[in-house]
């Protein structure tokens, strides 16, 4: 009994060893141990300052059809992720999202629609965290476990996966969206400023997606966004999209439409460093698949706390390359070995070479502002965002 009440005094009255005991928990069992004494709720806010590594989940077995795999995934995997999520980007596969496929076995749509498995997905993370949401043909994804995981082409079949970004000191993250005003050809460009995309001096880097690509003035709406942000000191990078699913901020609740627009992430910061490669129609076998692997890795973006995008053409893949699968996400997997990929295969692709570091080394886009928008290519992506102490943790 007499070591039992030591151990209750130490537990109570010691911050250092409290501290040292709540690291050991993932961020759920953290938040509920913060309630039980004033001195618990400072060390555990202390130990969630120090989680600013970005964590994932992922999702690559199908399974009943009354849920997405992702959201199995997510539910289950958020009792044990070691971060608090403020922005999560989502993307999963849109037949099976949206339950359009048909079960071999039973020939009838899968019962689900697009709305409600968002609003499950929703529902499973923070009420303040931004949120958002993508559908595209096939989905690019490193299985949880190990940032060294190879990544996976996935063009066929249910999968996605949910990049759950904390806050991280120096960094910030946050969501915008563009709806095309169907009374109005020109845009408002005081629209980029309230949005945070001007006037923003540490603005790095801007992921952009554009959606219901198929309607009537969708290609010239992407221009009239993109023309204006490529300037040499912001990297874009993104593509077209089946539609967005979620987008969810503490003051955007947009909800998807059936106009045409541009939704997407933007990351500002000065630590932040980032670059980009295009990988053309002329790059179809491994060799040239590499080559450009090389020219990303010449960007020397430091590879600690950086994620890797690929957003490839729905006509790349295998059946671009023909002779074999996962061609690009081995050949990033080759040179980047220690770096998680994601992305999709889309309808578009949005990008160009082109580095953003700390010293501003520019390789600079072709004069032609259109050269940013392209099809049947492959747009990689670096993105560095920084080394503080707490992320060394």
């Amino acid at each position: 009994m007499e070591s039992a009440a030591k151990g209750g005094f130490v537990l109570a009255n010691l911050a250092e060893v409290v501290e040292r005991v709540l690291g050991f928990l993932p961020t759920k069992a953290l938040l509920r141990a913060a309630c039980v004494c004033r001195l618990w709720r400072e060390c555990a806010r202390r130990t969630l300052r120090t989680r600013q590594r970005i964590a994932w989940v992922s999702a690559l077995e199908p399974g009943p059809a009354e849920s997405h795999a992702l959201v199995r995934a997510l539910a289950r995997e958020l009792e044990k992720v070691h971060v608090l999520p403020q922005t999560v980007l989502y993307i999963a596969d849109a037949e099976t999202f949206s339950g359009h496929e048909e079960c071999h076995e039973q020939k009838k749509a899968r019962k689900r629609n697009s709305k409600e498995t968002a609003l499950a997905l929703e529902k499973l993370l923070p009420k303040r965290c931004q949120v958002l949401g993508l559908v595209t043909p096939g989905i690019v994804v490193t299985p949880m476990g190990s940032s060294s995981n190879q990544p996976q082409e996935i063009e066929e079949g249910e999968a996605g996966f949910a990049l759950l970004f904390p806050k991280i000191d120096g960094v910030k993250i946050h969501t915008f969206h563009f709806s095309k005003d169907m009374k109005n050809r020109v845009f408002d460009e005081s629209k980029f400023a309230q949005a945070g995309l001007k006037n923003n001096p540490d603005l790095r880097v801007v992921l952009l997606f554009g959606y219901n690509s198929w309607k009537t003035g969708a290609t010239r709406f992407l221009h009239q966004i993109v023309n204006p942000l490529n300037e040499k000191s912001i990297i874009l990078a993104g593509g077209q999209v089946e539609s967005f699913t979620s987008l969810t901020s503490e003051n955007n609740h947009a909800q998807p439409g059936d106009a045409c627009g541009v939704v997407g992430l933007a990351f500002s910061g000065p630590q932040i460093q980032s670059a980009t490669v295009l990988l053309d129609q002329d790059v179809a076998d491994e060799r040239t698949a590499e080559a450009a692997m090389q020219r990303l890795k010449a960007a020397n973006i430091p590879e600690h706390n950086t994620i890797g995008f690929m957003f490839a053409c729905v006509g790349r893949g295998y059946r671009h390359y023909k002779t074999k699968r996962n061609m690009e996400a081995d050949a990033f997997r080759k040179f980047f070995p220690n770096v998680p990929l994601f992305g999709f295969f889309g309808h578009g692709e949005i990008g160009c070479d082109r580095i953003v570091t700390g010293n501003f080394v520019l390789r600079e886009c072709n004069d032609i502002k259109d050269d940013l928008l392209h099809g049947y290519t492959t747009v990689m992506t670096l993105i560095h965002l920084g080394s503080t102490k707490a992320n060394q943790a």
